[in-house]
């Protein structure tokens, strides 16, 4: 799923082209796609734009008359700004946005359809996408303290939490992690006061790096790769791949479509935190420590 890292390049790259153009028409050949039916999506047709934002891991883009479109990516869903009038792709395509200078499409990779689109009016109907989470890169130590210790959760699990962080979700929070030098599964009410100041330093250096890396690679082009994993993340993608600063093995705790990655001599003392498919299978020949594992 793209996290604010990418969202914040999309958002420059749409505000570049599209702040001033009318919407000149809007194309929905999958109509699960809309959410909304008031006012009807022919509601956006000639107006024009006159901003984008970010809502946690949705992008909004302002039109006159106090209406917004708003747009949730999900796990697979992707934007392509391709020459005005391009038809939307068979398979992969959701929905297209004409303008005079170009057509924004949005695709979804996939069997699961789970990107959305809303088309509403007036600022307190935004409200209904407003999650709470934290802007990190907005607060202070104070601010980011009071909220990770709000709810005892594991550390995965609350920077990844839209209600608790903007905009974090599995991708970078293993990175920041990873940096941090904390466990994932570690519970916040066990977070010591400077465990909690590396945490946030983790999270604004993370997410700021990857924003400016993510800009670099588009060069003033529309995003064209965004993906969760990448070559130079440090843990992320990586299992069985050597962790960048100590070089063991980066280890994996699989769940649903999920996966946390990380690295066991920086984050967890050596400890192999179990996974249950594998922990399951091998039973009392479960390693626990990085030590016992044996690589092949």
């Amino acid at each position: 799923m793209p996290e604010l890292p990418d969202i914040t390049v999309y958002m420059e790259a749409l505000a570049s082209r599209l702040v001033g153009q009318p919407l000149e028409r809007v194309r929905i050949p999958k109509p699960f796609l809309l959410r909304s039916v008031d006012p009807p999506i022919s509601a956006a047709t000639g107006k024009r734009v006159t901003g984008v934002r970010r809502m946690g891991k949705r992008i909004v883009l302002e039109l006159e008359d106090h209406l917004f479109l708003v747009i949730h990516l999900m796990i697979a869903g992707r934007l392509r700004w391709v020459p005005a009038g391009t038809k939307v792709p068979g398979k992969i395509g959701l929905a297209a946005f004409d303008f005079p200078n170009g057509t924004l499409i949005l695709t979804e990779a996939g069997s699961k359809r789970r990107a959305s689109l809303w088309l509403v009016r007036g600022e307190q109907s935004l409200e209904q996408f407003e999650r709470g989470g934290l802007e990190v890169l907005e607060a202070d130590l104070a601010q980011f303290a009071e909220r990770l210790s709000r709810e005892n959760h594991t550390l995965k699990r609350s920077l990844a939490d839209p209600r608790l962080f903007s905009g974090i979700g599995n991708a970078y929070s293993d990175e920041i992690l990873h940096r941090a030098k904390l466990s994932p599964v570690k519970h916040t009410k066990r977070l010591t006061e400077e465990e909690i100041a590396r945490l946030f330093d983790a999270t604004r250096t993370t997410l700021t790096e990857w924003t400016e890396k993510l800009r670099k690679e588009s060069a003033g082009d529309f995003p064209a790769k965004v993906t969760a994993f990448r070559d130079d993340m440090a843990v992320h993608g990586k299992f069985g791949k050597p962790c960048p600063v100590c070089g063991t093995p980066v280890q994996r705790i699989r769940y649903a479509d999920n996966e946390t990655n990380y690295c066991a001599r920086c984050q967890t003392d050596g400890k192999l935190l179990a996974d249950r498919a594998l922990s399951r299978l091998l039973k009392e020949d479960w390693p626990r420590s990085i030590d016992e594992l044996t690589w092949s």
